[in-house]
């Protein structure tokens, strides 16, 4: 306990100086949707990735298109209809003030949006030849390091690198015509100008966009992620979880964007494009190459499984690397217009290697099999300023069945209903597919979730959902059919600078006992409070997390946070942030989203006991020149060694420092 009043010291020390204040900045977006969707890992780092994006090209409000409004994933399809309609009849904007007469567009989400958008030009600029463009064209470079001061037993044996991850970006933007950029990226204990990485770096991606150009909406061509429909075809993009349910529900965002990320799974390269037939008619194809990761399956030219880690760090993660050949084409035909809108989408993937996984294993029963997949889905719904229905209907080539329908309606200013019904069959296949979902797939599932959010005063916000989930076939731990429960409580307070934040979570899925006879319930309890304020140029926030979580027994912990941050000039903020942490195992894990440097996600888990503290700064130079370092340590009471395998450091803290450097010319 002497440790707890430490950091309970801590903070009224800080106390005199100014509470802290609940930012609306899209870091705190990222808080807000961490705190509940823990079992999605793909969903933080791609909302990171995007939203980081989006703050380094904002959006033009005058020249916006609506798929420059699909990419902003807190906007609900209502939102997104009353904006493009503001803006069609009151363009041009002159300041962001307006968005407040947006129609159903929350304060909240008026304050979030001042992140993304900017008040551009009152008519678009005159169409010019590349040379005039790349003239005036912006660039930035960027590069990352981690330095871990520690050694991990895969760094003395066991790994083929050094235990330093960096990487750099560059990006070009030339108008509103031209993106292009590239992104080279090395994890920890990865190879570098050796073994298969000859050219250096582990990861490489390339991209190149072209947009608005006559008939041609979008052309790539390199690296990129699409999504079409709900995602029930293809979607390697990101899904929003359940939290975002009151907002982007049933949105898997726009067809085409550049894979500007440094993970190494979830995209295509090759080609795609969107061309505009008409005025409410657009054609979407797209064509794929690449090499993959797979598991083979021993004297076989078969493989088991298609890997997403990315890592090739030791001798047999390296021989996995790029060991299958992928191809896939697609094409999505929609229209919209009046609210309304329809599309068709099929897609066609063929591997050099069969996928041969051990099908004797009950869950895995229906699992892909075979070279050759086809899919195509139907997309539909209706959208006004309260109102928004959106649907998909997608098979398999065996015509086997996923169906998804969301429902959102704006009963009044102050209360908005939403309702979302998925049906994936057991027997569905489809490789790029990622939907909203309690299992994690697309595939023996079918649910119904309820979710409200009800604002009775401007500085008052209720928001609270109810999904039941149903697994028809086994799947990992579960012996037989099997159903899961999850309930969530949100409550939010702004008066002033003060900002109040309370959640409850609570979910319920069935398992098998011990003994594999029966299923049994593990439950599972969270709840977090949260207190901010803000007083001149110091910001403080105060964060108490509680979990408990067990299916025969009870499993339980806590962790007390406290953040500070301060503008010490224009051109230098520093924070810093001190938590404890104690829990019974790892069952009972809490989850913490720590703020960190462009484009780089940290959301750990902490179980055990311990303290967790680290150090932000930023140095803005010139307005061309951002330096960034970051020192984070944690620190263990219950343990003499951390993490397993390879991983394993003999020590009972570690310590990482972050350095990046952004350059703007």
């Amino acid at each position: 306990m002497r440790h707890v009043a430490r950091l309970l010291l801590l903070a009224a020390l800080l106390l005199p100086f100014g509470l802290a204040h609940a930012q609306t900045d899209w870091e705190e977006l990222m808080e807000d949707y961490m705190q509940a969707d823990e079992a999605d890992e793909d969903l933080p780092a791609s909302l990171h990735e995007l939203l980081s994006e989006l703050t380094q090209n904002p959006i033009n409000i005058n020249q916006s298109r609506r798929e420059d409004w699909e990419q902003v994933p807190f906007l609900s399809p209502t939102d997104i209809e009353n904006i493009c309609a503001y803006v069609d009849r009151y363009a041009p904007l002159k300041t962001l003030g307006e968005l407040a007469m947006i129609e159903g567009l929350d304060y909240y989400k008026q304050q979030l949006l001042r992140q993304f958008v900017v008040i551009g030009p009152e008519t678009p600029a005159p169409k010019q030849h590349l040379g005039q463009w790349l003239k005036y064209a912006r660039h930035q470079l960027l590069a990352t390091a981690k330095i871990p001061f520690y050694e991990r037993r895969g760094d003395q044996n066991g790994y083929l690198g050094y235990p330093y991850k960096h990487n750099i970006r560059y990006r070009l933007q030339a108008t509103n015509h031209l993106r292009a950029g590239f992104v080279a990226a090395q994890d920890a204990g990865e190879p570098f100008f050796a073994n298969k990485n000859r050219l250096g770096y582990d990861f490489y991606s390339f991209y190149l966009q072209l947009k608005d150009l006559g008939p041609v909406a979008t052309l790539i061509a390199g690296k990129y992620k699409a999504g079409f429909g709900m995602g029930l075809v293809v979607n390697n993009d990101m899904v929003m979880g359940k939290t975002s349910l009151f907002n982007a529900v049933g949105r898997t965002g726009s067809a085409f964007r550049p894979h500007a990320s440094t993970m190494s799974y979830n995209h295509f390269q090759g080609l795609a494009a969107t061309f505009r037939l008409s005025r409410h008619l657009q054609l979407s194809p797209f064509l794929s190459y690449r090499a993959l990761d797979a598991t083979p399956v021993s004297n076989s030219d078969a493989v088991t499984t298609l890997l997403q880690s990315g890592y090739h760090r030791s001798a047999t993660e390296m021989a996995k690397k790029n060991n299958t050949r992928q191809l896939a084409a697609g094409t999505h035909l929609g229209f919209s217009g009046h609210g309304l809108h329809a599309g068709a989408t099929v897609v066609y993937t063929s591997l050099n290697r069969p996928l041969s996984p051990d099908t004797s294993v009950i869950y895995r029963h229906f699992y892909p099999v075979g070279r050759q997949f086809v899919n195509f889905s139907a997309d539909y719904g209706y959208t006004t300023a309260r109102f928004s229905l959106r649907g998909e209907t997608a098979f398999d080539k065996s015509f086997n069945l996923a169906t998804i329908h969301a429902l959102h309606v704006r009963l009044s200013d102050e209360l908005t209903l939403t309702a979302l019904q998925r049906f994936y069959g057991k027997r569905y296949n489809a490789l790029f597919a990622k939907a909203f979902s309690e299992g994690g797939s697309v595939k023996n599932e079918s649910g119904l979730c309820l979710g409200a959010t009800w604002s009775p005063m401007r500085s008052l916000t209720v928001n609270a959902y109810s999904d039941i989930a149903w697994f028809p076939w086994p799947k990992y731990q579960v012996s037989r059919a099997s159903r899961a429960f999850d309930n969530c409580l949100n409550i939010s307070y702004k008066k002033g600078n003060w900002a109040l934040a309370a959640r409850y979570r609570f979910r319920m899925k069935q398992k098998d006992n011990d003994d594999k006879t029966s299923l049994a319930y593990r439950k599972e309890h969270r709840l977090r409070l949260a207190v901010e304020h803000q007083a001149n140029r110091l910001s403080l926030r105060t964060q108490a997390d509680l979990s408990a979580a067990g299916q025969q027994g009870w499993s339980r912990g806590w962790m007390l946070s406290q953040h500070v941050s301060a503008n010490i000039t224009k051109a230098v903020t520093v924070s810093a942030s001190c938590g404890y942490f104690h829990t019974d195992d790892y069952d009972s894990r809490i989850y913490t989203y720590e703020r960190g440097m462009l484009y780089t996600f940290n959301f750990p888990a902490f179980y055990g006991q311990g303290l967790r503290y680290l150090f932000l700064a930023s140095a803005k130079p010139s307005s061309r020149l951002v330096l960034q370092a970051r020192l984070a340590t944690i620190n263990y009471f219950d343990r003499s060694t951390m993490g397993s395998g390879l991983q394993q450091i003999n020590h009972s803290s570690a310590t990482d420092l972050d350095l990046q450097v952004r350059w703007k010319f």
